[in-house]
């Protein structure tokens, strides 16, 4: 199941976007140590969630980055 999904994303304000972004990072990080340090996760699909999750908010931060300048040329 989606971590977060793209309409609930587009719906955030940029500062919200912001702040979940390095909420899913830090828990991604906490993730890694955890495996680096030989310990087992309960529930290893959550990395690729939140990778996931990571994925979808750059790219749809890319895409209102890329409206704003089109908007501002024509």
């Amino acid at each position: 199941m989606a971590l977060l999904k793209p309409d609930e994303i587009r719906k955030m304000s940029r500062e919200e976007r912001e702040k979940k972004l390095q909420e899913l990072r830090l828990e991604l990080l906490k993730l890694r140590t955890t495996i680096s340090m030989g310990g087992a996760l309960e529930n290893p699909a959550r990395v690729r969630e939140i990778k996931k999750a990571i994925a979808r908010i750059l790219t749809i931060q890319r895409e209102e980055e890329l409206k704003e300048r089109h908007g501002k040329r024509g």
